[in-house]
């Protein structure tokens, strides 16, 4: 545990104007909404606090903020979102283990146009917490959740976004 960059990292955030400090932590999650809940929150002075705002602010975001998040991924196997640099950086290294082979990358670009066809007006397309999945992993929990109803779905993509979001808060924070 990096407790000194953690520390670093958090007393700067905490000491930033509010628009500074939605734009240092909006790489997180990818929503702007989300981003000035977490500046409401401040001052956080520790990696479970920030935890727990993260996930409060997340449920109280609503389906706008949700989608804005959403939208900011690339695809899985894709480089191109509406994202930040670090975002972006992040997803690549997420995504890293699944993307290696070329046969995953394919079958994954057709499991997402399926899933972005199945869930048209629901969720934009497939969200994943990929850290440590394989290709195969990835493509197990698309046929899965293409069964899902779009409440289901709904709720499993913002679950899924939620985890995403607190492995990006422990890099920025220095501890992943």
């Amino acid at each position: 545990m990096l407790v000194g960059l953690m520390s670093d990292v958090l007393a700067g955030w905490n000491a930033m104007d509010p628009e500074a400090a939605e734009g240092a932590i909006l790489p997180c999650c990818g929503s702007s909404a989300w981003a000035v809940g977490m500046v409401g929150r401040r001052p956080l002075g520790s990696l479970d606090e920030v935890l727990a705002a993260s996930d409060e602010v997340w449920a109280r975001v609503g389906r706008e903020g949700w989608m804005e998040a959403f939208l900011s991924h690339p695809r899985i196997g894709q480089k191109k979102a509406v994202a930040t640099e670090r975002s972006l950086a992040w997803s690549a290294g997420e995504q890293g283990r699944a993307m290696a082979e070329v046969d995953a990358r394919e079958a994954l670009a057709d499991g997402n146009r399926r899933y972005e066809a199945r869930f048209a007006g629901v969720v934009p397309l497939f969200i994943v917490c990929a850290t440590g999945k394989s290709a195969g992993e990835m493509l197990g929990i698309l046929e899965q959740r293409m069964l899902n109803d779009d409440a289901t779905e709904w709720a499993e993509a913002g679950e899924q976004q939620r985890q995403i979001t607190r492995l990006r808060l422990r890099k920025w924070l220095g501890e992943a």
